[in-house]
């Protein structure tokens, strides 16, 4: 990151436990991942896992109005696949969480709803079987590769 001047004084600066407003786009090799710079802007509260430990640091003594981006390297941002994350779901699952029309390829990722249906996680395709079971990754789209952080500040508190 290279910052061009040093920030007035007084200006905030992020900490541990500070509140963001700000826009950001998380990039792998393939493309954007999540972008808010064409949309409303994001909020977050630094230290709470809203961004992983790697993005968050990478945050630490900005001041607020800087606009920065950072490299980091393969598994850096958000750690390496994990085996352990490869799960097989039934057809008869997938046809009650989503369309039972939908036809699932190699790749595509695939939204499904937190127990407590309140949110939601995503799985990448890994594999279909003739029976129409899934074997999905449900690492974190961007573990193991290369990703590009790209943020702005627009305010601390």
């Amino acid at each position: 990151m290279f910052l061009i001047s040093s920030p007035p004084v007084g200006t905030p600066l992020v900490q541990a436990g500070s509140f963001l407003t700000l826009h950001y786009r998380l990039a792998g090799p393939a493309g954007d991942v999540i972008n808010t710079f064409d949309d409303k802007p994001a909020t977050l509260s630094v230290g709470t896992g809203e961004l992983s430990p790697a993005l968050e640091q990478r945050l630490i003594g900005l001041p607020e109005g800087v606009r920065a981006t950072f490299e980091l390297a393969a598994g850096e941002a958000f750690g390496e696949r994990n085996a352990d994350m490869q799960q097989w779901v039934a057809r008869k699952l997938l046809d009650q969480l989503g369309d039972p029309q939908e036809e699932y390829r190699l790749g595509d990722v695939v939204q499904f709803p937190t127990p407590d249906g309140q949110g939601q996680y995503a799985g990448v395709v890994l594999q279909v079987r003739e029976d129409g079971a899934v074997r999905f990754d449900f690492s974190h789209p961007l573990a193991g590769l290369p990703v590009s952080f790209e943020v702005l500040i627009i305010g601390v508190l």
